[in-house]
């Protein structure tokens, strides 16, 4: 694995290093999104450079979005300092819109568009080279030293807003430099992770730091820790599961940010807890009591829906499903069952084959790869058979399952849910 992304994980942290100060200024202002308006500015200026004929990773395409995203800087600089009717988000929303849509526009009269807004989304980061790296690390550092050398005015203007207009700071031109070479690091980083990471990268290490501390150096030091876990994992997912590197990063981020708000609710129930005692409980419990409710109502009204929580029940308690099969059915499950057990094990097996090959730790002859690619399709539409087997056993399973088991759930909801209900209201201190 590191023999082919130590390169990937050396560009996350570049990457990581930078956006998580910027992320720490741009959720101190409250504005969100201008990260993602400013790499979208910056991507369509990619776009119209390669409409122009110019390759996505030429110069003549960074200078392109750079000098696009130097518009978009000085327009959001002169949106914080002049407020009026619309605030600054408002701004940057329209902005990020106007620029997706003249982006499709664009590519629309491009070749090969579809692949062209795909890379601008998900970047191409598993393909980063020696000197792509080195060039962001050094412009970064750069940056980064400037950032250092003017961190009390823009520290001052982003934490204490009214404080540094009220001691004459002279912000219009302050916002211009954080808001320029913000752009220089989000032109920069678009073409080589592209602008779902980007943003990832700017704020979700940022809001973690933000959760746990409350000063600046403790806020950059849980970024950065969270940037460089979130970047491994993110990339031995890509790995292990053969998925799209920028997607699997920007996924993880996803996950490891709902991770964290988990914690933070179990531990609000858990002081609920220890205050109040289980009547803190009282609205998970009802909650819970409507989602059951909820669950017996779909089933017994669609039957054929995907419900997803009876699926999970049955794959770890076979049983629940097999009881409501006639005998000649529950065989005809275990036949397919067992059938598609090998099927998918031989997949998997022949995939791994695969990727094996695709990244070189396997060869074959191009007679071979062709035969393996045959046999691939060929298992592929026995297990989908298989599948489809299943599937209808199911069905019928569901039909027999809506009385049986989607009615007392229902039953069993909707009285619990009332009952903890009506007891929380007799319970609240009248007005």
């Amino acid at each position: 694995m590191l023999e082919f992304l130590w390169l990937s994980f050396l560009a996350c942290l570049v990457l990581t290093g930078i956006h998580v100060y910027l992320g720490l200024h741009v959720l101190a202002r409250g504005v969100i999104f201008v990260d993602l308006a400013l790499a979208q500015v910056a991507a369509l200026g990619i776009t119209i450079a390669f409409l122009a004929g110019h390759p996505i990773q030429s110069e003549a395409a960074y200078w392109y979005a750079l000098a696009f995203t130097v518009a978009g800087a000085g327009l959001f600089s002169l949106t914080r300092v002049h407020r009026g009717a619309i605030p600054q988000e408002a701004i940057i929303g329209i902005v990020y819109a106007v620029s997706a849509a003249l982006t499709v526009l664009v590519v629309d009269r491009a070749p090969q568009g579809a692949e062209h807004i795909k890379q601008l989304l998900v970047g191409s980061i598993l393909t980063v080279t020696p000197g792509d790296v080195g060039r962001l690390a050094l412009l970064y550092a750069l940056l980064g030293a400037l950032h250092a050398a003017i961190r009390r005015p823009l520290l001052e203007i982003s934490f204490e807003p009214d404080g540094a207009a009220a001691r004459g700071r002279a912000v219009r031109w302050w916002d211009f430099a954080f808001y320029l070479t913000f752009g220089v690091v989000v032109t920069s980083s678009v073409r080589v992770a592209g602008v779902l990471l980007v943003f990832s990268y700017l704020i979700v290490p940022a809001a973690v730091g933000a959760l746990l501390s409350g000063s600046v150096t403790g806020r950059l030091a849980i970024g950065w820790a969270v940037g460089a876990i979130v970047s491994t994992l993110g990339l031995w997912a890509s790995f292990a599961w053969d998925l799209p590197t920028g997607a699997a990063v920007v996924a993880t981020f996803g996950a490891f940010m709902a991770a964290v708000a988990c914690v933070f609710g179990f531990q609000a129930l858990a002081r609920g807890v220890r205050k109040r005692g289980w009547e803190a409980l009282r609205g998970v419990a009802i909650v819970a009591s409507a989602a059951v409710g909820l669950a017996g109502l779909l089933l017994v009204a669609f039957p054929r829906m995907d419900h997803h929580w009876l699926d999970w029940i049955e794959e770890a308690a076979p049983s629940v499903e097999r009881v409501f099969l006639t005998p000649a059915e529950r065989q005809a499950w275990r036949d397919s069952r067992e059938a598609l057990e090998r099927g998918t094990a031989e997949l998997r097996r022949l995939k791994t084959l695969e990727v094996d090959v695709q990244w070189g730790r396997a060869k074959l002859t191009p007679e071979e790869q062709e035969r393996l690619r045959q046999f691939l399709a060929s298992r592929g539409e026995i297990t989908a058979g298989d599948r489809f087997v299943l599937k209808t056993l199911r069905s019928r399973a569901r039909e027999r399952q809506r009385v049986w088991l989607g009615l007392p759930l229902l039953i069993l909801g909707a009285v619990a849910a009332g009952l903890l209900a009506s007891r929380a209201s007799r319970r609240a201190p009248a007005r």
